[in-house]
């Protein structure tokens, strides 16, 4: 789970990038506006089905990363950010641009860096690693997928 730290980070961002895989191979990134239910990022937009990264996930390519971050400050360098490792799936639902088709990431691996206090010291970094424990299993709690 993110921390308070982390979640009140998210909760003042906007946008992310998100990267997926082509079929060929090549990594694509886009940004892209996002909620966070607690559980999962939902990444919707206008014609989604007809984007790269939609079709990207809806090809089999479900390993995404995911980028949030920042500048606290540019002198003295201070960058903030969290980086997540997860799976995504195409759904249906209702969501913050209303019903329709979003892509649904479930986390497996975040690190953030600049948000729990300073990780920047001398120049090398350690960020906060959370690995996350698999979602429920039962039905509910899994988004309808194509």
């Amino acid at each position: 789970m993110f921390t308070e730290n982390e979640l009140a980070f998210m909760r003042s961002q906007r946008l992310l990038r998100l990267a997926t895989l082509e079929p060929n191979g090549q990594p694509d990134v886009d940004a892209v506006g996002f909620e966070f239910d607690g559980q999962r990022f939902i990444i919707g937009g206008r014609n989604l089905p007809a984007s790269r990264k939609y079709k990207n996930v809806a090809a089999g390519h479900h390993l995404v990363s995911l980028i949030l971050d920042d500048l606290v400050s540019v002198s003295p360098w201070q960058p903030r950010g969290i980086k997540i490792h997860g799976v995504a799936q195409t759904a249906q639902m209702t969501g913050r641009f209303g019903p329709g088709d979003y892509l649904v990431v479930t986390p497996q691996v975040s690190w953030s860096w600049g948000i729990e206090g300073d990780e920047f010291q001398s120049g090398r970094t350690g960020p906060h690693k959370t690995v996350w424990t698999p979602p429920s299993s039962r039905a509910e709690d899994k988004p309808a997928s194509d």
